[in-house]
């Protein structure tokens, strides 16, 4: 049997902007690369302080196919890291930053089109902006749109963000819903906690949030969402959502139909690293919702993208093709 494609459905890019290019954004922590000496290795920058170490994969498409030919990946889609988003700038600003950071993307991907697909960022804190750019982006040609899981204390439910995604529904545009900015604050106070405990737990918040408050009953069934890292804690606990839903009526007031029953409104990544992890969630959510993420190219991330999948006993043949390559191809309109 021939190596199964891979398409890899959640990476990360951040192009070599400057300090002045980050100062239109926000003059004092807009995001930046300071790129060592060596050109190898980098530091994204806010404002002054650094944020994450990283290396030429982010920002050179070039090192990147060179990195997807050793690991076999055919097709990686991009997208903005997300200290990129901007969601707390006015929304004008926001605007023309979403458009400059997906021309960004968009020279990225130019290295090989056929390779390298890109995810569009939106200034999600203005509807009518975000709308717009989401349906510039696919024209020009993007696959789809990323966004946060929230905007502040506006979680996935808010009728701005749920009238954002019926309009991707509309037009036929993907999105990938991210956790950022983590809830805790400074309860999370080393061990990358916010990663590791908060991070799960914002995109369970964010699928809870469509499901409980009945936003999912307003959103075309058309729509494409997938949520990264494997939907978080949300398989693990579903059971309990379930049970409580039957139980108290303040879980159901919102909610018409049991939770477990949306699970056809939605894909996940698999990024979730261990196969009993990925047994569970292709059993709650069906191998046909779930979809190759690696999270490249950051620690955090499947080292070897795909090794999960490819080694799963569990999975039957047509389950693994399905994960590694063809549930994304019919998801982004990749044929």
């Amino acid at each position: 049997m021939t190596n199964p494609q891979k398409i890899d459905i959640h990476s990360h890019h951040f192009p070599k902007l400057s300090r002045a290019e980050a100062a239109t954004l926000n003059a004092q922590t807009g995001p930046w690369l300071r790129i060592a000496s060596d050109g190898e290795h980098g530091h994204i920058m806010a404002g002054d302080k650094p944020f994450r170490p990283v290396s030429r994969v982010l920002w050179d498409a070039q090192a990147r196919l060179e990195d997807m030919d050793a690991q076999g990946v055919d097709i990686q889609i991009s997208c903005a890291t997300p200290i990129m988003f901007g969601y707390s700038a006015a929304p004008a600003i926001a605007a023309d930053w979403a458009q400059r950071m997906n021309d960004h993307a968009l020279q990225f991907a130019s290295a090989k089109p056929s390779r390298l697909k890109v995810l569009a960022q939106v200034p999600l804190q203005d509807l009518e902006l975000a709308c717009a750019e989401a349906s510039r982006a696919k024209a020009s040609g993007h696959v789809g749109v990323q966004i946060g899981n929230h905007l502040g204390d506006r979680d996935m439910d808010d009728h701005q963000m749920v009238d954002f995604l019926i309009h991707c529904a509309h037009n036929d545009i993907p999105v990938l819903a991210h956790p950022w900015d983590m809830m805790g604050g400074e309860r999370m106070k080393k061990w990358m906690l916010p990663w590791l405990v908060a991070m799960p737990a914002e995109t369970q918040l964010g699928i809870l949030s469509l499901i409980l408050s009945g936003a999912f009953e307003r959103i075309p069934e058309t729509l494409k969402l997938c949520f990264a890292h494997g939907g978080g804690s949300f398989a693990f606990l579903l059971g309990r959502v379930d049970n409580a839903w039957k139980h108290r009526d303040i879980v159901r007031e919102d909610c018409p139909r049991l939770p477990s029953s949306y699970v056809d409104r939605f894909s996940v990544d698999s990024a979730v690293f261990e196969p009993r992890a990925l047994h569970l969630l292709t059993e709650v959510m069906g191998a046909q919702r779930v979809m190759l993420g690696s999270d490249y190219p950051f620690p955090l991330g499947e080292p070897q993208i795909g090794q999960l999948v490819s080694e799963a006993a569990f999975l039957s043949d047509e389950q693994r093709q399905d994960i590694l390559a063809n549930n994304a191809r019919h998801f982004f309109g990749l044929d």
